[in-house]
């Protein structure tokens, strides 16, 4: 099983949260794949996160050398594309990236974020649903 992953769920996973648990149960044995810009997300949400105080620089990179153990294959998706998807549905650019992704793959999304959940509904991606 192949199934797509967002920011949502690395940043889950490489700080430890609370779902970190049921994301490794959901993803156990399945190939993960995102966008090639989920480098630049994860960049950009440490970045965020370390403004806001609520990490450290030291944390910051903790967290990103946890993100490089996630076995993870990033594709290129079309930024035409998304571009289109991203105006059709209002939606940013990134997370139009995300949601290209599963659709040109034909897999799943996985991701605990509210909007772009229902924004890949929307497109007719299948999204995972995370319970705890």
């Amino acid at each position: 099983m192949t199934i797509v992953i967002d920011t949502s769920v690395v940043l889950a996973v490489a700080a430890n949260e609370r779902t970190k648990p049921r994301l490794i149960e959901i993803t156990r044995a399945a190939e993960l794949i995102a966008p090639a810009s989920l480098h630049w997300e994860v960049g950009n949400a440490l970045s965020a996160m370390f403004k806001r105080k609520r990490i450290t620089a030291e944390q910051a990179l903790e967290i990103l050398n946890q993100y490089r153990s996630i076995p993870l294959r990033l594709v290129d998706v079309s930024l035409d594309d998304s571009v289109l998807l991203a105006t059709e549905l209002s939606i940013y650019a990134y997370d139009a990236y995300i949601i290209q992704c599963a659709r040109m793959s034909a897999q799943p999304l996985l991701t605990l974020d509210g909007p772009l959940r229902q924004a890949a509904k929307q497109a007719g991606v299948e999204v995972l649903e995370v319970s705890l």
